[in-house]
């Protein structure tokens, strides 16, 4: 089967801060979804990923590797975590994609991987 990315994505225009009880509404809602991503056997691996300010960039495409502090690009943007899923085809992507939107209470991007 196939296997998709559905990346979490986070904009300027997101609220600066959740209330505690936001953030923990939403790590249980987030749970309960991987819990039924595991049960279905639909589940790979997935992560959260800390603030973009921790990101670290590594260019190696010239003489020297530059390595700089920050993400590789200063964008309105940017991914804030990840499931990797294998299901059958893009349809069954979406409808995980729209239960782990909800869960997360944010927008999710579905992308297949390249077939090997």
């Amino acid at each position: 089967m196939p296997e998709y990315m559905l990346s979490v994505h986070h904009s300027a225009d997101d609220p600066e801060e959740w209330t505690a009880e936001e953030m923990q509404l939403a790590f249980e809602q987030v749970d309960a979804f991987n819990a039924r991503l595991k049960e279905s056997g639909s589940w790979v691996f997935a992560g959260g990923l800390m603030p973009r300010e921790t990101a670290t960039t590594v260019d190696a495409t010239g003489e020297a590797p530059v390595v700089t502090d920050g993400p590789f690009a200063e964008s309105k943007e940017w991914l804030g975590g990840f499931w990797v899923i294998d299901v059958p085809d893009l349809d069954a992507a979406l409808r995980w994609a729209t239960e782990g939107s909800a869960a997360c209470a944010g927008k999710v991007e579905v992308r297949p991987f390249q077939a090997e």
